[in-house]
């Protein structure tokens, strides 16, 4: 696979329709919500990756996102990491997916999440119910191929992982909320963990001239010559920044995106499209890199 920075182009969501249409429905069926650009995020990184079945892969900076439910949907063995605890992950990933901690403090078991729900008030206590209901009845029977492993751990320090021990890792704009004194930190960890030959995929923001720091999102925008550095890409890595300006006019004017925004930009003033108003401020740029 070769390395690259590229610039992520709205054509992406025409090419690889399927996989749109696929990541929509999955979203849907999760109660899960798309960020602007993730489409194309997300579509670049499936389609660097290929067949992902029987891999182990980590989602890097995961969160609830999509990406590791749909890796595990397609027989991956995902490590699913974040500095923030997934310990009291919803029921509703649980009834559908194969799920466990790295450590017994990663995830509280599904039994003890109900015991909690069901102290609760009247609407969760009947929630709780009927998703119990629902984790006895499918009992092993997931639908999921694979399995996601939670750990909750600062990407930075990744100690229970070991070294040369994962096929790919996976980060959909995560790495940008590092300071940016971490990124090259966060990148050597991630790849210790990589055996040979596997492939960090990220995902970041661009800026065209200088880096900035985009304040709604909380997140660095870098320009080709910093990723470049922070990721240890050889000069000789093609890149598609020479086309910034036309690639951003597009995404600008791309309809379905814009017609599409999830409905939390529109309950706040303090995100990227404050109240709905389609305004992108950067480019969503994919980052591809070896290990030898």
């Amino acid at each position: 696979m070769p390395e690259i920075i590229e610039l992520l182009p709205v054509s992406l969501l025409d090419d690889c329709r399927p996989t749109v249409n696929s990541l929509r429905r999955l979203a849907r069926s999760l109660k899960l919500e798309f960020g602007w650009h993730y489409l194309l995020d997300l579509t670049w990184i499936l389609g660097q990756l290929g067949d992902v079945k029987g891999k182990r892969i980590m989602d890097a900076g995961a969160g609830t996102g999509l990406i590791q439910w749909y890796l595990a949907d397609h027989g991956a063995q995902v490590l699913s990491v974040d500095r923030g605890s997934r310990a009291d992950l919803p029921l509703r990933f649980r009834r559908r997916f194969r799920v466990r901690g790295l450590r017994s403090t990663d995830l509280i078991p599904s039994s003890r999440l109900i015991q909690y729900k069901l102290r609760g008030p009247g609407k969760m206590r009947v929630k709780a119910v009927s998703q119990a209901r629902d984790i006895i009845s499918i009992g092993d029977l997931h639908r999921s191929l694979g399995w996601v492993t939670i750990y909750n751990q600062d990407l930075k320090s990744l100690s229970d992982v070991k070294d040369d021990s994962l096929d790919a890792v996976v980060a959909v704009s995560a790495l940008e909320h590092n300071p940016q004194e971490d990124l090259g930190k966060v990148v050597s960890e991630l790849m210790r963990v990589l055996k040979p030959s596997g492939v960090l995929l990220a995902t970041l923001c661009a800026a065209r001239d200088q880096d900035w720091f985009h304040l709604p999102s909380q997140g660095w925008c870098y320009t080709d010559a910093t990723l470049r550095a922070h990721f240890d890409l050889p000069a000789i890595a093609p890149s598609n920044y020479a086309q910034y300006d036309e690639l951003f006019s597009a995404l600008k004017d791309c309809a379905e995106l814009r017609d599409n925004l999830a409905a939390f930009y529109y309950r706040s003033g303090d995100n990227g499209m404050p109240w709905g108003k389609w305004d992108p401020q950067y480019m969503p740029v994919g980052v591809c890199k070896n290990k030898s």
